[in-house]
């Protein structure tokens, strides 16, 4: 997917935060986008944990929170991207590896949790359960009902 494709479809799946992309920064393989927005500030947008969360509110910090190790170990993902390879094979063209259930709902980083999914997808997805249970508290009960 082109990047000013991918900058539609974000600002379509997490208009509801607030943030607008102008720019796609990164992408890793478990689908999470960092981006520049229209303020300036740098966001990164996490499917697994339904966030999207500020990370830099400028190109200088930006730059430096990116060349950090933890930053690099953390986007990379390399132990989870190792697993889900040897279980489910190697991404095609537009997939991204997901959480079946986000963490953030009681899904664990776990090789039975890992999934392919298409890249839009996923942001649609994410984006649309995360509006859904922004307000929740945590430890609340959900009854997760998915529709086609």
């Amino acid at each position: 997917m082109n990047k000013d494709k991918l900058i539609k479809k974000v600002n379509k799946a997490w208009s509801w935060t607030g943030v607008s992309a102008i720019k796609i920064e990164m992408v890793n393989e478990f689908g999470n986008i960092i981006i520049h927005s229209m303020k300036g500030k740098y966001f990164r947008i996490c499917p697994e944990e339904l966030s999207c969360e500020k990370i830099a509110d400028s190109e200088k910090e930006y730059t430096t929170i990116i060349n950090r190790l933890e930053f690099q170990e953390d986007w990379k993902m390399n132990n989870f991207v190792k697993v889900a390879r040897e279980k489910l094979g190697e991404l095609r063209e537009g997939e991204k590896f997901c959480l079946k259930v986000p963490a953030v709902i009681g899904g664990e980083y776990s090789k039975q949790n890992f999934g392919k999914i298409s890249f839009e997808e996923l942001i649609f997805f994410s984006g649309d359960l995360a509006s859904q249970i922004k307000n929740l508290k945590d430890g609340q009960k959900i009854e997760l009902k998915i529709k086609n």
